[in-house]
């Protein structure tokens, strides 16, 4: 039998509605500002972490192969047809960000849209529904 983290999993998942909330709302008002820039910042960090974290728990619960870098991370989970590879080519972007936003943040473009920004809401919610049918599946069908 699997050793799922399903808590990890459901609880990074859980997330994901407020994030998207919050930057359609950033979105729709985007003027440039400071503030929507990190929240920005913060939304694709937070969609980054969340992505990985739930890719590496399904990955150890379900025995998968190694990951051996973030975006592997997708890739495993992606050939393991946890997730289409349409949204793995959008959050392979993503996760791909993440050391900019970690670690180079001091020249990250606060005062510009990126352009996964409006891509985002939807592509967690995408990613969060085809995890849960994954999780039902394997672990309930």
């Amino acid at each position: 039998m699997y050793n799922v983290n399903e808590t990890l999993i459901q609880e990074r998942l859980a997330c994901i509605p407020e994030i998207a909330d919050v930057l359609n709302e950033t979105i729709r008002s985007w003027s440039g500002k400071l503030t929507e820039g990190f929240v920005q910042e913060r939304a694709l960090h937070l969609g980054a972490e969340i992505v990985t974290d739930i890719g590496h728990a399904l990955i150890d619960g379900f025995i998968m192969r190694d990951a051996s870098s973030y975006e592997d991370i997708v890739d495993i989970i992606a050939e393991e047809n946890v997730i289409e590879q349409r949204i793995a080519a959008r959050l392979r972007e993503l996760v791909l960000l993440r050391k900019a936003l970690v670690q180079d943040f001091v020249q990250w473009p606060r005062r510009e849209l990126h352009p996964l920004t409006p891509e985002l809401p939807a592509l967690l919610r995408d990613f969060a529904e085809q995890v849960e049918a994954y999780l039902e599946k394997e672990l309930r069908g």
